[in-house]
């Protein structure tokens, strides 16, 4: 099978963007990724998106991007998986070069969010829910999900909502650094624990904001630069009642353990993480599956500052969905365009001779995951 690199990236500053149209966030990422990779000849296009057509009334995005771009007749893909929409198009895009079928492929992941109420766009969210699940007819939202697993996870272990604190405060602490980044003010554990509670025990800075943005990157046959060395996408339950473990997402350890298998690298191998904080309580619950720590103690690792520089494994050193933002079908590839950054050398947050890096997404409660696995092939 053909090797696949990624040749070019693109993102626009993620935040609220009221005169900016979800059109020219998508081609503004593109064009940065095109022009970056020298303007290729592109032989497909994949945009991951979830909610253009609920809070925007506007599909064909794919389509959109290669006729105003100029790309040609080539075929395009618009991928909807909830919040890993944007992983999941990657992949599509990484195996369809994989193949033979394609040597240059353009993804790209957009979200704009901010011009709706909350309402409206917690409602166009939870389509990414079983309807007919008794949770959907009980009202539960996502921030109630995940709240429960905190919960059950206190519960279990004996972590407390201070270290779901440390969570913010440590990506908020990232974002800072990171020019793109949606928030950048700084904070402190007071501030984060006395913040208004959304859902118990999650309060305001556990909960990924709502944000407008989009990130590309340009996929080319060959080895050269960052390399993808693994390719992987899980399932897991649509419904918290069917979970056998509530402090377990097993869609993220599957899909962590098959690219593992692929790459032929373990945790001990990665440098640097990205990873689906969408709620501080899954980052928590994420190291573990990851394999980076073992299960029910991701909490002391928080404590005791392995998860940012200086400690076993940096985890969203752009500030992660908390800080940096999360425009849901454009977070997969921001993961991969911080990954690559760092694997380049060039990233906000540098990590010291960062060469294996890993960036996982996440849609739903667990119903969708990918993992994928870069290595930096020349300096």
């Amino acid at each position: 099978m053909d090797k696949v690199s990624v040749t070019g990236l693109g993102m626009t500053e993620f935040g609220k963007h009221e005169d900016i149209s979800l059109k020219t966030l998508l081609l503004d990422a593109c064009f940065e990724a095109l022009k970056e990779a020298g303007f290729p000849k592109v032989d497909a296009v994949y945009v991951g998106n979830f909610m253009s057509g609920q809070l925007g009334n506007q599909e064909i995005l794919g389509a959109i991007v290669a006729n105003d771009l100029g790309l040609g007749s080539i075929p395009t893909v618009k991928v909807e998986g909830a919040c890993a929409s944007g992983g999941i198009a990657f992949r599509q895009g990484f195996l369809a070069i994989q193949s033979g079928e394609y040597e240059n492929v353009l993804v790209a992941g957009v979200e704009k969010m901010k011009h709706r109420s909350t309402e409206e766009t917690t409602l166009a969210i939870n389509a990414a829910m079983d309807n007919d699940s008794n949770e959907k007819h009980a009202g539960l939202t996502f921030p109630g999900f995940f709240g429960t697993l905190a919960n059950r996870y206190f519960y279990e272990t004996g972590a407390s909502k201070e270290h779901l604190a440390m969570v913010a405060l440590k990506n908020r602490e990232y974002a800072m650094n990171n020019p793109k980044a949606q928030f950048k003010k700084t904070t402190s554990i007071e501030e984060i624990m006395s913040a208004r509670m959304i859902t118990d025990p999650l309060g305001l800075f556990d909960c990924s904001p709502t944000t407008d943005g989009a990130a590309a990157v340009v996929l080319s046959k060959g080895k050269s630069g960052v390399m993808i060395r693994a390719s992987a996408q899980a399932s897991g339950t649509t419904q918290m009642q069917e979970a056998e473990d509530l402090i377990s997402i097993p869609s993220i350890r599957e899909s962590a353990k098959l690219a593992y298998k692929i790459a032929g690298f373990g945790p001990e191998d990665i440098d640097v993480v990205e990873l689906h904080d969408c709620f501080t309580m899954t980052e928590m619950i994420a190291i573990e599956e990851l394999g980076f720590f073992d299960k029910g103690t991701g909490w002391e690792a928080i404590e005791q500052g392995l998860t940012k520089h200086g400690g076993k494994i940096p985890v969203n050193t752009s500030g992660g969905l908390l800080s940096k933002g999360h425009p849901i079908g454009a977070t997969g590839l921001a993961q991969i365009y911080q990954i690559v950054s760092q694997l380049r050398g060039i990233s906000c947050n540098q990590v010291d001779d960062a060469k294996i890096g890993l960036a996982q997404n996440l849609g739903g409660t667990g119903a969708y995951s990918t993992v994928h696995i870069f290595e930096r092939v020349n300096a």
